[in-house]
């Protein structure tokens, strides 16, 4: 009999596993740099804080001091995780 009853914690301790995984991966915000809308350039931080000539850049990846492969629009590049609708309502 205790074998039974442990199984069945296993079980519901791998959902409760699976769901809070679900959960988190649908929050997930985009990676994001500071750059240079007009160069491509990324900028430091403080240049879009405290808003100087840098604008967020979203997705993508850096190299070279620029930014390519993503978009300075964060809606367009929104991360689905495990579970997640790719696509908005409207």
């Amino acid at each position: 009999m205790a074998k039974r009853r442990l199984r069945s914690s296993t079980v519901v301790l791998g959902g409760m596993g699976l769901l809070a995984l679900t959960i988190t991966s649908c929050g997930s915000e985009p990676d994001r740099r500071c750059a240079d809308r007009q160069t491509q350039k990324t900028l430091p931080s403080s240049e879009c804080r405290t808003g100087g000539s840098g604008s967020y850049y979203y997705g993508g990846k850096s190299g070279k001091g620029k930014v390519a492969g993503g978009s300075f629009d964060k809606s367009a590049v929104e991360r689905g995780g495990f579970g997640c609708s790719g696509s908005g309502g409207g």
